[in-house]
């Protein structure tokens, strides 16, 4: 992903920069949506199978820091508005949740979402998990259940569509992924309206060979760690 003046250059090379108006509707081949849900499916469960252990002894450490499952499901919203329950490890201190319209002042990002640095909430080894992105290897459960995929827009939390206006709505248009252009593009440090431009960008131009690329660009982005908090 490079930009040029205005422009927004996806993966593949097509510049597309997107519209704040009516979305266009695109025409997807149903040969993509199968491909895509194959990848999910053999990709998704062999990293599932690969990172197990990762999961089980990052769940063991959780335990030890911080008592109860370290586990977490959390509500949020997918394709057609439809809610689902996400897995992940949990990285907060039980009740963590109680206190969310506190941390707003704390809030280090724009727009209708929550993004601490150094959120206080967070157990010892909570923003470890979150550099290295092992507290969304659960979400690998939701992909092979078919609620997300392994490419596509972050799944957003119900408060957060509340304030959503017609260009981030048209993210819940397609099934929400584990990573998208946003992970790759700087995730945290990228603005809100760039975030929802980026997702817009994917659902005008994605295609398999799109994912593949993105899903490659995702390890040395998960590596470097930029912006993952």
């Amino acid at each position: 992903m490079t930009r040029r003046g205005n422009t927004l250059l996806p993966v593949d090379g097509v510049a597309v920069l997107p519209s704040a108006g009516r979305a266009r509707a695109r025409h997807i081949p149903a040969a993509w949506q199968d491909i895509k849900r194959a990848m999910d499916v053999t990709i998704g469960g062999a990293a599932l199978l690969l990172f197990s252990p990762v999961v089980l002894l990052a769940a063991a450490g959780i335990v030890v820091v911080s008592p109860g499952s370290p586990f977490f499901e959390q509500e949020r919203v997918g394709k057609d508005r439809r809610t689902f329950k996400m897995y992940k490890l949990r990285t907060m201190v039980h009740g963590a949740h109680l206190r969310h319209d506190e941390m707003q002042k704390l809030n280090e990002v724009d727009g209708p979402v929550l993004k601490i640095r150094n959120d206080p909430r967070l157990h010892a080894l909570g923003k470890f998990l979150r550099r290295t992105s092992i507290d969304e290897l659960p979400n690998l459960i939701n992909v092979l259940r078919g609620e997300m995929s392994l490419v596509g827009p972050r799944p957003p939390l119900p408060a957060e569509v509340a304030h959503y206006d017609e260009l981030a709505m048209r993210r819940l248009t397609v099934k929400p992924g584990i990573t998208c252009l946003w992970q790759v593009s700087g995730r945290s440090n990228v603005s809100f309206d760039e975030w929802m431009k980026l997702d817009n960008l994917y659902i005008e131009t994605w295609s398999p060979l799109v994912d593949l690329r993105i899903l490659v660009k995702t390890i040395p982005a998960v590596l470097r760690g930029e912006g993952a908090h």
